[in-house]
This record gives structure tokens, C-alpha cells and sequence, in this order.
């Protein structure tokens, strides 16, 4: 078995901006010499996730508000009283979906429906540098 790591580092914006990742992962995947296997995809920031979608003006902003209607920015939230950042939000709507997204390798491609993206989505209440560590094993 073979690892080889890349590593992908973004801008962000504020409050839920969702990013198109898709072409730079297909592009490291694509020049990896590992054929079959899995990409392993993981963002360190705790105010940030991973996952896929449809990247479409109107699924970016039915997911928007539904995470707004999941946990609410206006809310109490105990973290804001111990570090007074005011991204208590972020952190929860972060938790809920993960910082981590496994795509299998085929083919020396990643296998993905017709209709969906990687994505990043960055909660925080300022903007961010995003890193995304990038592992694809297999052989």
C-alpha cells in the first residue's frame, strides 16, 4: 500500500462560504501515481467542514438556510462566554457535518455522481486560510 499526501490551502470568507474543491482534488487524484484506492480528505480548522454536494446556486442556498435553522447564529452559546469570539455557532454547525470525506479511487479517478462536488464550507464568523490535507492511498 502507498500514501501520498497533498495539500490544499484556501480563502475563505465569512459565515458559511461553501467552496468548489472538486477540480484541485480530481487534479491531485489524477496526478497521484496510486490507480485504486481511496482519497482521505480532512480540514483541520473546527469551524470548518467537508462534504459533498450539488454545487448549484439553489442547493448552496437551501443548505445555507437549513444549517441557519439547524443551529441559529442569534442562539446562546456556552463557547462564546469562555473564549467571547462570538462563533459559537460555527463550531456546532461544523460538528454536524465532520472535517473529514472518503472517496474511493478508480481508475486512477474519483468516483463521484454526475452531480456532485467536494465542497468546503467555512462557518466562522471572519475570514480564513483553509488548509484541506489531502491523502491518497491504495496501490
Amino acid at each position: 500500500m502507498t500514501v501520498e499526501l497533498y495539500e490544499i490551502t484556501i480563502g475563505t470568507s465569512k459565515d458559511t462560504d461553501i467552496i468548489d474543491l472538486t477540480a484541485m482534488v480530481g487534479e491531485n487524484a489524477e496526478s497521484s501515481t496510486i490507480q485504486e484506492g481511496a482519497v482521505f480528505l480532512f480540514t483541520p480548522g473546527s469551524t470548518a467542514a467537508l462534504t459533498t454536494i450539488e454545487y448549484e446556486s439553489g442547493v448552496i442556498k437551501d443548505l445555507k438556510d437549513a444549517i441557519a435553522r439547524i443551529a441559529p447564529e442569534n442562539l446562546y452559546y456556552e463557547h462564546n462566554e469562555r473564549w467571547g469570539d462570538g462563533n459559537g455557532y460555527s463550531h456546532v454547525r461544523a460538528s454536524l457535518l465532520g472535517p473529514s470525506l472518503h472517496i474511493p479511487l478508480v481508475n486512477g479517478r474519483l468516483t463521484m455522481g454526475t452531480w456532485q462536488q467536494i465542497v468546503l464550507l467555512d462557518f466562522d464568523n471572519r475570514p480564513r486560510k483553509r488548509r484541506i490535507i489531502m491523502q491518497v492511498i491504495g496501490d
